[in-house]
């Protein structure tokens, strides 16, 4: 799947890593494996392997215009059409497109190779003609390029026509003609070949480096989502080109790169350009003194794709963390379960340092944010446990950097102010209940705690009052406070509120004078955080009660199989999603806390040791499958354990490098 991106590369097909495709006609699975490029600041670049946009949010640039977040799909795709020995009678297409009752072109048939590392890489042999695909995306700037090498091998006549398609919209939506105009102004950057398309606020640049540029407006309609069909969204997308970009050669070979920019800048020089792009992003290996096998060198890859810049309240340069690709932002309470294993692990310190420190600049009445807006970026505090993973990774990033002058000036006062503000309350009722010292949050109309699936009115895990994990994590950062006393009194109202025996382990919400006594997989943190309420028999007990009830090869399940409330499957409307959402749907997350709260209760002797690299390698595998090299948001409930939701999750990444890093995988 992978190969070395440098200059002197072997070819694809040449390289052991290589990824060979062959469809024989056949799009699946082929178009069900996606891929993805990020540039650093929110922008991406994703669709499948055989290039045919199955997402909304496939683009070759989704540009991100109000850093990390505002994203607009600017460029969705582009089709690539070679003639040989100057027959301009038969085109033979490279690209690969849906429609309601067709697939057409099929270039499909051509494809012979596929591979990603720091560029995305397509091989095709048409007729024995070899052309090479090759997309870069511009590090930090939302430009992309897409270069084309043909080679016959032989002297004949090659034309190659490239024609850009843009909805130019929000990448939530879609576009359908007839809602606006284009504006259209011939002409690329430098004097080149090419073209600006606008829309209201929202432009795109194309260029090419040699040939033409043919302008003629069309619209092509009715292209088909599948991925949108299976979450019961609109599916149907009119794409508009303004022309097309050509050039031709007699001696049958011949190169062409094409950009596409929503930045004003000169056109790159693409060799400068990806060395650029290789020097920044670096080669993802570990921090000097642990092996980095290649399981971890891609998911050090991986965890690259979603650290990306965020300027702080005050105007410097910082960072931030993107929850999942295609369609979140930076979450607060996934940054801080993420953070560990995206940062800690591979010795990013300095990115860790910045990230908690934009964040605990945002703390505000003992809350940090969960969530940025994706189009004013102002910050939303609507979590009760954001801020207690805050605490959780600072204290981590102190033990594992050494950084204690950032700590002691910046990091412990924002601990201290989200400690203080959960004992004496909050928004949302989040408060210290005084009676047994525990936290108590929400009503029926809220979602605080990471089960937050809520459609219109309807709250599909209602957990308002003393959650377990919640409490688990307020006794730990009282711990790691200093707060003796009051951890003692939390840790004795804790086994009294939640312990329901042995055989069950603990009670998943305590809410006026109910224990929620569903499995779920909440209760692990009790046992997997470095401080617990629980004794190590009763962490075992727990431990067994989630493997037994809740653990499958792709992470745990959010409800256990035998309640009524459990949903198998994933798919359909949102309101079908999400009532399946938190209650049977499998978070691959969540093998983090399983394995560490496993060896933290059994010891971390060799078997023991060797069962959890058993349990983890299934994920480990995953990544060359669905979105390559990545980790999904979610599986369904049943077998055979199908990636739904976000292809790319950055928790999922996360937990699953940093047990794979300790277990030496």
């Amino acid at each position: 799947m992978y190969w070395p991106d440098s200059p002197s590369s072997p070819a694809a097909t040449a390289h052991p890593d290589a990824f060979r495709v062959r469809t024989d006609g056949q799009l699946d699975p082929w178009v069900g494996r996606e891929w993805l490029l990020t540039n650093g600041v929110g922008g991406f670049a994703s669709s499948t392997v055989v290039g045919c946009n199955a997402r909304r949010y496939h683009a070759t640039l989704c540009a991100a215009t109000l850093p990390p977040v505002g994203r607009v799909v600017t460029l969705s795709r582009l089709g690539e059409t070679l003639f040989l020995d100057g027959d301009r009678g038969r085109p033979l297409d490279l690209s690969v497109n849906l429609f309601a009752d067709a697939v057409h072109p099929r270039g499909d048939r051509y494809l012979r190779a596929f591979g990603l590392w720091h560029t995305a890489r397509w091989e095709y042999d048409v007729e024995g003609v070899g052309v090479t695909k090759e997309l870069l995306l511009c590090w930090r700037r939302n430009v992309v390029g897409v270069r084309y090498t043909v080679d016959a091998g032989r002297r004949r006549g090659v034309r190659l026509e490239v024609a850009p398609f843009t909805p130019l919209r929000d990448f939530h939506a879609v576009r359908h003609r007839g809602l606006s105009d284009f504006a259209v102004r011939a002409g690329g950057a430098d004097g080149r070949p090419g073209v600006t398309v606008a829309d209201g606020p929202h432009a795109l640049a194309l260029a090419a480096d040699t040939g033409w540029f043919d302008e003629h407006h069309d619209w092509w309609y009715g292209h088909r989502y599948p991925l949108e069909t299976d979450r019961g969204l609109d599916d149907r997308e009119d794409l508009f080109t303004p022309g097309r970009f050509g050039t031709e050669s007699d001696d049958g070979r011949l190169t062409l790169t094409v950009w596409a920019s929503v930045d004003p800048v000169a056109l790159p020089d693409w060799d400068a350009e990806r060395r650029r792009v290789a020097e920044a992003r670096g080669d993802w290996s570990l921090p000097r003194g642990q092996a980095t096998t290649r399981a971890a060198r891609r998911l050090v890859r991986a965890a690259d794709d979603f650290v990306v810049a965020r300027t702080t309240p005050g105007g410097d340069p910082g960072t931030t963390v993107i929850a999942g690709y295609p369609w979140f932002a930076d979450w607060g309470r996934d940054t801080f379960i993420g953070l560990p294993g995206l940062l800690l692990t591979t010795g990013r310190f300095e990115q860790a340092r910045q990230v908690l420190t934009v964040f605990g600049h945002y703390v505000d009445q003992g809350m940090i944010p969960n969530r940025f807006d994706d189009y004013t970026n102002e910050p939303a505090y609507n979590t009760v446990d954001a801020s207690l993973w805050y605490v959780h990774a600072a204290f981590e990033y102190a033990r594992l950097s050494g950084d204690r002058d950032t700590f002691e000036r910046v990091l412990r006062p924002a601990c201290r102010h989200i400690v203080d503000g959960y004992r004496h309350g909050t928004r949302f009722r989040i408060r210290m209940d005084p009676a047994d010292g525990l936290v108590t949050q929400g009503d029926a109309t809220t979602q605080l705690t990471w089960m937050d699936a809520k459609c219109g009115d309807v709250a599909f895990t209602p957990r308002q009052g003393k959650a377990v994990e919640i409490n688990a994590l307020w006794y730990h950062a009282l711990v790691l406070m200093g707060e003796q006393d009051l951890a003692a009194r939390v840790a004795d109202g804790f086994r009294a509120a939640f312990w329901l025996g042995h055989d069950r382990g603990l009670a998943d919400v305590v809410h006026d004078g109910h224990r929620d006594e569903k499995i779920r997989p909440n209760q692990i943190f009790a046992a997997s955080l470095p401080n617990s309420p629980l004794g190590r028999e009763e962490r075992a007990a727990v431990v067994e009660v989630v493997r037994r009830e809740l653990l499958t090869p792709v992470g745990l399940r959010t409800l256990a199989r035998s309640d009524p409330g459990y949903h198998g499957a994933y798919h359909g409307p949102q309101i079908d999603r999400d009532a399946a959402y938190h209650n049977g749907t499998i978070w691959p997350w969540l093998i983090g806390p399983f394995l560490t709260a496993y060896l933290r209760a059994h010891g971390r002797g060799e078997a023991e040791q060797d069962r959890c690299r058993e349990w983890l390698r299934p994920l480990v595998g995953h990544i060359e499958e669905n979105c390559l090299g990545q980790v999904a948001e979610i599986f369904e409930a049943e077998e055979p354990h199908r990636p739904v939701g976000c292809p790319a999750q950055a928790w999922s990444v996360a937990e699953v490098l940093r047990l794979a890093v300790e277990l030496g995988m």
